[in-house]
């Protein structure tokens, strides 16, 4: 595997309001996302000669989107099946397309009303779930496996949490920016233990958009890598129920992008769980596991999702944290990892600024 070499890069960014009950289809809430994120790269949709989107059947194909913005000659396009996994590797895509000189311009969008609209609870994920009611109490039972492996308790998913929460607060797009004191949150119902309700990402109407290109400036594309193994969403075959994507990722990553865990300044991880987020910061060399305990509970992870990520600003199937790196890095941050979640199997990325 080979780093992109910068040939790819992210010139815009565009996202709606992010709400639990929109009003709108989402074709409108993905062609104002792309809109804004052509408008934010200085170029107009019909500039555009690819489109890509990843979703699970509750969104607006890429022919109807391309066909919103008045583009006309559509060139290659793909609606991708999946969900958490594309947040990363649907970069590495429109990588490939620019390397392999198939398109200049490529927008890359994921919208949905996953509020009021299909929530994600009723739509088929694909993942065997062993008689458990839906991918909640599926990663409920690895996330209760984890915490007894690493001495982790219900004080360390709240500071992971609350400081979710903290990061939210200056951000006006974020739908949770209120406080979470430890005791407000062990009163928070549980969903499936040992997960509350406020260790669950929102459901949330919205979407996000990038322009990924090969002739305009912004933070570049270094490395994509996207895999996995048996782990927390096939039981029945794992030697490790706790082993989400980042366990088989994170050395495939560090290996193709001939960089160190040290050279990230900022981490975007997908946090659709509280507990992935200690997971991921283990995996990926960011924490060591005998440390998470004090890292957490001191608030040493406070650089992680500066936004609020998923847990607190909103959930845009992870595209919004993508959005939020390039914000990062447009503000002087030099490296971004950004993460896909989807069990066992997953993507990341490395983004430069």
């Amino acid at each position: 595997m080979q780093p992109f070499a910068g040939r790819a890069a992210v010139a815009g960014i565009g996202m709606t309001a992010l709400t639990r009950e929109s009003g709108r289809t989402e074709e409108e809430l993905a062609a104002e996302a792309c809109r804004a994120a052509c408008a934010d790269a200085g170029i107009g949709p019909r500039e555009v000669d690819a489109v890509l989107s990843y979703h699970m059947n509750d969104s607006a194909p890429v022919v109807r989107v391309a066909r919103a913005l008045g583009i006309e000659r559509l060139g290659w396009h793909n609606d991708i099946a999946g969900g958490g996994t594309q947040a990363a590797s649907i970069l590495g895509d429109a990588a490939m397309l620019i390397q392999a000189g198939l398109a200049r311009n490529i927008l890359i969008y994921r919208a949905l009303n996953g509020r009021s609209g299909t929530r994600m609870n009723t739509v088929p994920t694909g993942i065997p779930t062993y008689g458990l009611a839906g991918p909640i109490p599926l990663f409920a039972l690895a996330a209760t496996r984890y915490l007894h492996d690493t001495g982790l308790t219900a004080e360390h998913l709240h500071a992971v949490v609350a400081q979710s929460r903290q990061n939210a607060a200056s951000n006006p797009r974020a739908l949770r920016r209120d406080p979470l004191p430890l005791d407000a949150y062990l009163a928070r119902p549980y969903v499936c233990t040992p997960l509350r309700t406020a260790d669950c990402c929102q459901e949330t109407d919205g979407a996000c958009a990038l322009l990924v290109s090969a002739v305009l400036d912004g933070p570049r594309v270094h490395a994509v890598v996207r895999g996995g193994g048996p782990g927390c969403s096939s039981m029945d075959r794992a030697h490790d129920v706790t082993a989400i994507f980042s366990s088989f990722v994170a050395p495939m990553l560090w290996s193709a992008s001939g960089m160190r865990p040290s050279d990230v300044d900022v981490a975007l991880l997908y946090d659709a769980y509280s507990w992935l987020v200690p997971r991921q910061l283990e995996d990926f060399g960011l924490a060591a596991r005998g440390e998470l305990g004090p890292y957490l509970l001191e608030r040493r992870h406070a650089w992680v999702n500066p936004h609020g990520g998923l847990l607190s600003e909103g959930y845009v199937h992870g595209l919004n944290n993508v959005v939020q790196a390039v914000r990062e890095l447009r503000g002087g941050r030099s490296v971004a990892l950004v993460t896909g979640f989807g069990g066992s199997y997953g993507s990341a990325a490395l983004l430069i600024g």
